[in-house]
């Protein structure tokens, strides 16, 4: 069955977002290596079930092309702890449209920034910026040992729903999950 309603304005593409320490904003071709440089941390790798390792030369330039589509399923902030002048990518936040009104969020920081709350603040301004464009709900899926991302959902409003299993590319097995979902409208 497929969904006649009107998708929200969200599904137009990402608009920067801006918090205290942080501006969300769509990604640039210059990008890919700070993307590269990061995403090929073994430990980011290790707490995704996406991004493989040892991380592919030409994936980041991949993912960001992806992300620049008019096509693009997703739509992609890069979490940029920098001025406008500089390019002070520490991480990706993501949304996927699923059925109806809801969305999957999706989001990693570099290790370099783990424990400051970046991944908090980006979340929790996603979470905002969702509900005010339309969206009735966001779902993630959290690989049960990233205790710290089980601590960024919770603080975010996410409601545990239960367990379940993906395969981690890093990890190249499956790997048991929490489920989480929070409702917007």
């Amino acid at each position: 069955m497929s969904d006649t309603r009107t998708p929200p304005r969200a599904a137009l593409g990402p608009s920067e977002i801006t918090t205290p320490r942080l501006r969300l904003r769509p990604l640039r071709r210059r990008d890919a290596a700070l993307i590269g440089l990061h995403a090929s941390d073994r430990r980011v790798a290790w707490m995704t079930a996406t991004i493989p390792h040892p991380y592919p030369p030409g994936q980041a330039e991949a993912f960001v092309e992806r992300a620049m589509s008019p096509a693009a399923r997703e739509i992609v902030w890069a979490i940029d702890a920098g001025s406008d002048e500089e390019n002070g990518l520490i991480g990706i936040v993501r949304l996927t449209r699923r059925e109806g009104d809801e969305a999957e969020i999706n989001y990693w920081v570099s290790p370099a920034f783990w424990g400051t709350g970046y991944a908090s603040e980006a979340v929790e301004a996603v979470v905002r910026w969702a509900r005010a464009t339309g969206w009735h709900g966001l779902i993630a899926e959290v690989i049960q040992d990233n205790t710290a991302s089980v601590k960024v959902l919770t603080r975010a409003g996410f409601e545990y729903q239960g367990e379940g299993e993906v395969h981690g590319l890093a990890r190249k097995a499956m790997v048991p999950t929490f489920r989480y979902r929070h409702r917007l409208g």
